[in-house]
């Protein structure tokens, strides 16, 4: 999986975001399609997005904690704040990326 970078090259980004997942396993690959499109939707050129395969890079879990895949980080702006699953409920992601 390769990191998606902001739409403008060069631009601050306000959102860190970060998403693990396991290989092309079915709720990885929605969990990717959903983030991204959650981002290009209603984040426009405000974020950027690293996608962590953790089957190729196993290591990169224990910095964040994370026991499940797919899982979701937003890690700027503090604090940090995580989903699980594959982030097919629009609302919710969007709910917890905004910090409530």
């Amino acid at each position: 999986m390769a990191k998606t970078k902001p739409k403008k090259p060069g631009a601050k980004t306000g959102l860190l975001l970060r998403l693990y997942v396991a290989g092309n396993a079915p709720n990885s690959l929605r969990a990717v399609a959903n983030a991204t499109a959650i981002c290009e939707e209603y984040l426009t050129a405000r974020y950027e997005l690293e996608v962590i395969d953790l089957l190729k890079h196993p290591n990169r879990a224990l910095a964040d904690g994370i026991i499940v895949t797919p899982t979701l980080l937003r890690l700027r702006p503090l604090p940090v704040q995580r989903v699980i699953g594959n982030l097919s409920d629009t609302n919710q992601v969007l709910l917890t990326l905004a910090g409530q």
